[in-house]
């Protein structure tokens, strides 16, 4: 596809078997599509074995020539998995097994007659079987960075294509100057993905202006997703790959780079291996490499692979680690848009950033930045997870509420807990309680209530957890990723942990929370890096929001979630328990002592508070305190 006309020509020959995935009206040789979840989660129960059974149940009753079978990304319901629509209809089996493939393509891609119970619940009213899009989960997100997660085979440049893919990238190189490109950036109010929120168009200007006759620049793509319970941009690597690749080449060209690099994680294989597969397409179509479009401008792409370390995911140590050096943070300034990778003006966004690049381009400015708040455009994805329901990915315009995303697409809390807290922003981030559950997520918000945004993590927690736990979680993952490098962040996270240690097995004194306080302030005005200089958020977040758990603790030596095992006890209460011995028989320690018909009690210099004849009573005798 050397010319603009080429690509015109295969989307026209596409577009129609893609539109019958989305409810339009299209011309497709084949009756129905059978989507199928080949996204991480989705892969690790099986999806792979469905497809193989499908591909086999439908050899044998002849179905091939009418029925396509289309592996995707992730649809976003991850805790359905393994999912699979049948469209036109948009019919959405959830949680399939291989063995119910024979019954579908019998009664429905046979005999045309869903089958209701192996249906995702939400989606059946009696004989009424609604559309995916009218689901709680799904209808108040909108897709831009997702609109091709869960449509297309990543693996097929054609139904890229299909769906407007390299149209962006055409009409850069052939009716944009690199100045237009960055304004229409700029217009957009597009801010990175990825962290703090960086104006997107400002890194670009900067980074073609600071240096403008450098004899080489670099486009680089952050896909080292590094925080615990996020998964957004795998997710979008997965599902999508090629969108990174169109919009990384249109960053060069409006920077005036010719080489591109992705830095992603070695333990996102299927991510990468699709990566491998789409660059090698795109330069085989002649959408990387010399002269693309016939305009003269050359890129390229390659992959670096990274070893997980999450220091990595912060924009030095990351060109550090491309350039085949360990990888840790450099002092700033310079920054990267003046001396980055190989000491050249680089820019760095992250995948989500990327995403968004080509629906700007084709739709412009004004479309982008009708969504969203003022100072936060657009859409932003989440990785929702912890005590929650819908566990997933979404999108949604910024400005869209907590409690909206949290109980309505998220589908609430569990068991009929209570909403306590969540956490955004992952290690770099901070708890936000149940009083700010109104609060409209946008960059500035985030900040103001002291958390942030982050790349998209958003993990939910209940009444059972306790925060000075959650905090010593956050903080012993940052400790045991510190690249070392600067004393504050080596030293003063190790201290700060060892202090929260104390304090959650009832060791601990008010002088100690005033101790902890202080290293927090001390290591965010000190540490070289911005990961160095947000790990104390956690602790700071919860210090200011629950800091009367801190006093339980502290003062009553009492955790009042039921979580720190050291100031636990377990009790029978003599009232409730019938003497059925059943606690008696699981316990691994022999600490609950008693005979049958009588009440038991339990030795707490042996009680392990493993938790086990909690669940296993079934009069609610036994209690912690």
């Amino acid at each position: 596809m050397k010319t603009l006309e080429e690509l015109k020509v295969v989307r026209e020959a596409m577009e129609g078997e893609v539109a019958l995935r989305t409810h339009d009206n299209a011309s497709s040789k084949y009756e129905k599509h059978v989507l199928v979840c080949g996204g991480t989660g989705c892969t690790s129960s099986g999806s792979g074995q469905i497809i193989d059974a499908l591909a086999s149940e439908l050899e044998k009753q002849g179905l091939t020539d009418k029925v396509q079978i289309v592996k995707t990304g992730c649809f976003g319901l991850c805790a359905l998995g393994p999912i699979m629509i049948v469209y036109p209809e948009g019919t959405f089996y959830s949680m399939v097994n291989k063995e119910n493939i024979a019954r579908i393509v019998e009664e429905h891609l046979k005999g045309g007659n869903p089958v209701k119970e192996l249906l995702y619940d939400e989606t059946v009213n009696g004989d009424e079987i609604k559309s995916l899009d009218e689901t709680a989960f799904y209808k108040k997100q909108h897709r831009v960075a997702l609109r091709n997660c869960g449509v297309i085979n990543p693996e097929c440049i054609d139904e890229y294509i299909g769906r407007g893919g390299y149209e962006a990238l055409g009409k850069v190189l052939t009716s944009m100057s690199q100045d237009d490109v960055i304004q229409t950036i700029l217009d957009s109010g597009l801010r990175g993905r990825g962290g703090g929120g960086f104006p997107t168009g400002m890194k670009w200007k900067l980074a073609k202006n600071i240096v403008p006759d450098a004899d080489m620049k670099y486009v680089c793509c952050n896909a080292d997703e590094g925080d615990p319970g996020a998964f957004m941009d795998r997710s979008v690597l997965e599902g999508d790959p090629h969108v990174v690749l169109e919009a990384m080449t249109i960053a060069g060209y409006a920077i005036g780079a010719k080489q591109g690099y992705i830095y992603v994680r070695a333990e996102y294989p299927i991510a990468v291996e699709r990566l491998e597969i789409a660059i090698k397409q795109a330069r085989e179509a002649g959408m990387l490499g010399k002269d693309i479009f016939g305009t003269g401008f050359d890129f390229d792409i390659d992959l670096r692979l990274g070893a997980g370390a999450f220091v990595c995911g912060e924009e030095t140590a990351l060109m550090t680690s491309i350039e085949g050096n360990r990888g840790e943070p450099r002092p700033r300034p310079p920054f990267p848009a003046e001396k980055g990778l190989f000491q050249k003006p680089t820019i760095l966004n992250n995948v989500e950033t990327y995403a968004n690049i080509p629906q700007i381009i084709l739709n412009g400015a004004e479309w982008f930045s009708s969504m969203g708040t003022e100072k936060s455009k657009g859409t932003k994805v989440f990785a929702l997870g912890g005590k929650i329901n819908n566990t997933g990915l979404v999108e949604v315009p910024m400005g869209t509420t907590l409690r909206e995303v949290i109980e309505e697409i998220g589908g609430g809390i569990p068991n009929g807990k209570k909403f306590k807290a969540a956490q955004t922003g992952g290690p770099s981030g901070g708890c936000i309680p149940a009083e700010h559950f109104d609060i409209p997520i946008d960059y500035d918000n985030l900040i103001g209530i002291g958390s942030m945004m982050g790349s998209g993590g958003l993990i939910v927690m209940d009444e059972d957890s306790c925060m000075i736990d959650i905090a010593k979680f956050f903080l012993e993952f940052t400790v045991d990723e510190s690249c070392g490098k600067c004393t504050p962040c080596r030293v003063g996270t190790k201290r700060m942990y060892e202090i929260l240690d104390k304090i959650t097995k009832g060791q601990g004194t008010l002088e100690d929370i005033d101790k902890l306080e202080e290293l927090c302030y001390h290591i965010k005005a000190n540490s070289l890096c911005g990961l160095g200089q947000t790990a104390p958020n956690p602790v700071l977040s919860t210090l200011r929001y629950f800091r009367d758990e801190y006093i339980a603790h502290v003062v009553d030596k009492k955790c009042p979630a039921g979580v720190c095992k050291d100031l636990l006890q377990y009790k029978i209460i003599a009232d409730k328990c019938k003497g059925c011995t059943a606690c008696a028989r699981v316990c691994p320690a022999g600490a609950i002592e008693g005979t049958v018909k009588n009440p038991h009690t339990i030795d707490t210099t042996k009680c392990l508070k493993c938790g086990a004849c909690i669940e296993k009573c079934k009069f609610g005798a036994i209690i912690k305190e």
